[in-house]
């Protein structure tokens, strides 16, 4: 049971262990892929430019928000 779980992620890994691995650490060190340095980087190895994915805010950063309960 617990080995069908993860037979997807040995799939991606062994299929592709380079992009793997570095999406893993790009995660793991929270790493923006928009960001100089890695974007620079990704750009000269695609050749393509890098467009950065908008990512969810969750409300943080708007300041305190009021409600009211009825």
């Amino acid at each position: 049971m617990f080995l069908d779980e993860l037979t997807p992620l040995a799939r991606e890994m062994f299929g592709r262990p380079v992009a793997f691995l570095g999406g893993f650490c790009s995660g793991f060190l929270r790493l923006s892929l928009g960001e100089d340095p890695v974007k620079t980087w990704l750009t000269q190895q695609t050749g393509q430019p890098v467009t950065p994915v908008a990512t969810p805010q969750n409300g943080k950063g708007k300041g305190p928000t009021t409600i009211s309960i009825d």
